[in-house]
């Protein structure tokens, strides 16, 4: 997870107030000391952090909870709340035909960042064209253009022409209409005025519709004096913070950033050109506290290539009709949806880290083993499971290289999980709630 030593902590905070007997003098004291030294260690700055905790403290003495809310509810609250207050607001982004124009220095990750945007577009049903204007680095054009392959993306450049705007102002003219239009620009060691005049120049003749500066977490709190003089110099629509999941100094730069004037859009978590998040405050520290982002697994949901046999097996799960064939389909949806470990600091009930590395890989190897039983299923057996006695059993376990252990422990995991249905079945409203996100009409059990 994106600082992942953070959000460690600071679920240790959360642990700690829930443990206590009493939420004293002494409790708070001990709360604030523990998210000021996590805070630091993840190289948020010194007065920031200092001003956040004296809000936790006042607002934890002098504000009462509400009604039915005890004190260890209220204080979590109040804590989460000011971590949010220190990210800035939420920035939208629509995902529509338009026209981005990337900046950044030297080894910031913008080419790469120009990729993950496009595949982010792609995602979203918007065809994008990717244009290298970077005139000083040919390896930046030629790294681009193999992205773009890579992706299916359109590709404009111009190898033999050395004026950035003129090269924009081509392939504006050559490009399909109708696409989203990235366009790569050219950095700098530092900001200086060469590097800002000829951005403006491209601005000019792009026209763009938002500006984006890319930026390493790696920079730390040096981050949001760079996003300041950027916004200065061209006026920027938002930063993308790339390289945030191995950064020690992430939390400095996410928010230095965030409290410069330039909101935060993006996210990039991963080096794979789909690990490009929005960054929604909110959400984020919902994650970060282990509160789980329901929202962000329903989005990824969306994105599944067989996304018509996830509902599916999701509605047979709710109406009592789940079957193991059902069962293989969540499995195939939950692969498709990205490393397993991201995939459960969604979850509220895995995100406040149940579960350590081990914990994870053993799940992980556990899948991918009931996966295999699974492929050794015939028609009949995916559609019944009761069918399935001690002959059957020893003949899947044969078939599927497995023992005949892990394929009880496949069907005592499909009881369970058909268990688990019976209280949303018996709970109408939540069950409607549910249908309804799943675009349910109708022919569900009573």
């Amino acid at each position: 997870m994106v600082l992942d030593a953070l959000g460690k902590s600071l679920r240790g905070v959360l642990q700690k107030i829930a443990r206590g007997s009493v939420v004293d003098e002494a409790l708070l004291s001990e709360v604030v000391r523990d998210i000021q030294r996590a805070m630091l260690q993840a190289d948020v700055n010194v007065q920031l952090t200092l001003e956040l905790t004296q809000r936790v403290r006042r607002r934890a003495t002098e504000e009462k909870p509400p009604a039915g809310a005890s004190l260890r509810d209220f204080l979590v609250r109040i804590i989460y709340e000011e971590i949010r207050a220190i990210l800035g607001k939420d920035r939208p982004f629509e995902a529509k035909p338009k026209k981005i124009l990337l900046a950044g220095l030297f080894g910031q990750g913008k080419t790469t960042t120009a990729a993950k945007l496009a595949r982010y577009l792609q995602k979203k049903g918007v065809r994008v064209g990717l244009v290298a204007a970077d005139v000083h680095r040919p390896a930046a054009i030629d790294q681009l253009e193999q992205l773009a392959k890579k992706i299916g993306a359109d590709f404009y450049a111009d190898r033999s022409e050395k004026r950035a705007e003129a090269i924009v102002r081509a392939a504006l003219a050559k490009l399909p209409p109708h696409l989203a239009i990235v366009v790569d620009t050219a950095g700098r060691s530092g900001i200086d005025a060469e590097l800002i005049e000829e951005l403006k120049r491209v601005k000019t003749a792009l026209g763009p519709d938002e500006v984006f500066l890319v930026l390493d977490a790696a920079m730390g709190q040096s981050a949001g004096r760079s996003a300041e003089a950027f916004h200065k110099a061209v006026g920027l629509d938002g930063v993308i913070l790339t390289k945030l999941d191995g950064s020690a100094k992430g939390g400095g730069a996410l928010s230095a950033v965030a409290v410069s004037g330039a909101p935060i859009v993006f996210l990039g978590t991963g080096e794979h050109l789909d690990e490009l998040e929005r960054f929604e405050p909110t959400r984020f520290v919902s994650r970060l506290l282990g509160m789980g982002d329901i929202q962000t697994l329903l989005e990824r949901f969306e994105e599944l290539s067989n996304k018509e046999a996830a509902e599916e097996a999701a509605k047979h799960l709710i109406s009592g009709r789940f079957t193991l064939r059902d069962m293989r389909s969540q499995l195939d949806s939950l692969g498709q949806m990205g490393p397993f470990s991201k995939v459960m600091s969604l979850l509220p009930q895995f995100g406040a880290g149940k579960l350590d590395d081990k914990q994870l890989e053993d799940s992980q190897r556990r899948l991918r083993r009931f996966r295999a039983i699974l492929d050794s299923l015939t028609p009949d057996e995916l559609s019944d499971a009761a069918i399935i006695k001690a002959e059957r059993i020893h003949r899947i376990a044969r078939g599927s290289g497995q023992t005949t252990q892990e394929v009880r422990a496949l069907l005592k995991q499909f009881e369970l999980t058909r268990k688990s249905a019976h209280g949303i079945v018996s709970n109408r409203r939540l069950r409607r709630q549910i249908e309804h996100q799943l675009g349910a009409t109708g022919g569900s059990a009573e």
